[in-house]
């Protein structure tokens, strides 16, 4: 009895040295967990030859397609008829993105409305919102065919034809009769102002007829000079809207040789006068001053000394005007050169 109750003692020993749930550990061990240590051995294993000849994974070309099986592929494209789609979409699908893209450019356009209409509203087309800044004005002259340089001989007509032409086109909205029919005679000598009328109301406009310009009217002389050697030129200052020049007094016009010996301009002659009305300023704007005309200055040179080139500076007088800019050659003044030829 004593051997039984020992070897049932030493079972109990083992019992308690190796617990019940040892065994499938081993078991767990030896399926999962040697597997994956068989698997980092076999990363580690250098590679057979085989596996060093790269030729074998390259990708292999795909075989071409014939021309009617692009056609099919791009029919298909179109229009599959297993899953009733068209390019790709289903109707269901198409349908929502069609929506989606209309709601947002129906948005897009609204905003786009909206904006414009709110700037349209704000401003005024008769006059500038904002215009706390009216620079001087500059000056423009006729005629004015090859940049600002008059050239040619009076016994050709050919080389002076040209110039004779653009000042009759200059002139043509002066002439008499359709100053009779557009615009009204003033005789005041100041300021025109027709502020006490409602803004979209018509202005009136003085008249400045063509025959004032005396010589240089091309109605005595067609050929304004050029034939006999004594040219005419038009300044004209530009339009700025509701500018008052000169401060209340006249804005005058002087002409002078800028480069070249002085002695050889010789006299000057001005039409109508050598200064600017103030009856013709305010300017309204075109919508308002429908049919105004600015007035003209007409400068004859008649006692030019032929075969000399002489560069000519014509320029604008009076208060807040500025003719010396370095960097604008237009702003209060107009500089050409000149050269006459028997």
């Amino acid at each position: 009895m004593e051997p039984s109750s020992t070897e049932g003692g030493a079972e109990e020993t083992l019992l308690k040295n190796h617990p019940p749930s040892l065994p499938h550990k081993v078991i767990l061990k030896h399926g999962q967990e040697l597997e994956e240590e068989q698997e980092e051995l076999a990363e580690h294993q250098p590679l057979e030859q085989e596996d060093l000849n790269f030729e074998r994974w390259k990708r292999r070309p795909l075989p071409k397609r014939t021309l009617h099986q692009k056609i099919d592929d791009v029919k298909t494209y179109l229009w599959n008829a297993e899953t009733n789609e068209f390019m790709g979409r289903s109707g269901k699908s198409w349908s929502l993105i069609l929506l989606f893209y209309a709601a947002l450019y129906t948005f897009l356009a609204a905003m786009f409305g909206g904006c414009l209409f709110c700037l349209m509203w704000s401003i005024s087309p008769y006059h500038p919102t904002y215009n706390d800044r009216v620079m001087p004005p500059g000056m423009t002259m006729a005629p004015h065919l090859e940049g600002h340089e008059i050239a040619f001989n009076a016994s050709d007509r050919k080389s002076w034809k040209k110039y004779a032409r653009s000042m009759d086109d200059y002139l043509r909205m002066y002439n008499d009769g359709a100053q009779d029919r557009k615009n009204i005679r003033c005789t005041q000598d100041r300021y025109f102002m027709q502020d006490d009328l409602e803004e979209s109301a018509e202005r009136k406009a003085c008249q400045f007829k063509r025959s004032w310009l005396g010589d240089c009217s091309g109605l005595q002389d067609p050929h304004y000079g050029y034939s006999q050697g004594r040219p005419c030129i038009l300044l004209r200052m530009n339009r700025i809207l509701g500018y008052l020049p000169g401060q209340g007094k006249p804005i005058n016009v002087t002409c002078g040789v800028k480069k070249g010996p002085p002695e050889a301009l010789g006299e000057i002659q001005f039409f109508p006068k050598s200064f600017f009305e103030l009856k013709y300023y305010p300017y309204y704007g075109k919508l308002r001053h429908v049919n105004y005309s600015s007035p003209v200055v007409a400068v004859r040179f008649a006692g030019l000394q032929y075969g000399t080139h002489l560069q000519i500076q014509c320029k604008l007088n009076g208060k807040g005007i500025i003719n010396d800019s370095p960097t604008d050659r237009y702003l209060g003044s107009a500089t050409f050169s000149i050269d006459v030829g028997a």
